[in-house]
């Protein structure tokens, strides 16, 4: 993966609240749910629904997002290609776990079934 800085930082500052609702709509046009997507978000960060809405509220960047969460300890068990980086190689910790979010949505919209999603055996 190419490493830039400008990439890096684009993504920090980036607010959850203006992509959530694109990964809700990704999801529900390919008929999985907002309760699907909150448990996604959940496995990989520890936010309920709750919690989100409040960092929605709050316009939080991922950076914020993401140094508060509690990022589950399977999440090094995503791998695969998202936005054309392969999400294991990414060198940069915050732009992996936002390309690890980014991945579990694109394989919730895909259709994969919940128990692949969240890594469990």
């Amino acid at each position: 993966m190419k490493n830039t800085n400008h990439h890096d930082e684009r993504i920090a500052k980036m607010t959850f609240a203006t992509v959530y609702p694109l990964y809700l709509a990704k999801v529900e046009r390919k008929n999985r749910t907002k309760e699907e997507l909150v448990q996604v978000i959940e496995w990989l960060t520890g936010y309920d629904e709750k919690k989100l809405q409040e960092l929605i509220e709050q316009k939080v960047s991922f950076q914020e997002f993401f140094q508060y969460a509690t990022l589950n300890p399977n999440a090094h068990l995503i791998t695969g290609v998202i936005c054309g980086y392969r999400v294991e190689e990414i060198q940069n910790p915050l732009t992996q776990q936002v390309r690890y979010l980014d991945k579990l949505v694109d394989e919730l919209a895909k259709g994969r079934k919940m128990e692949k999603i969240l890594r469990l055996p």
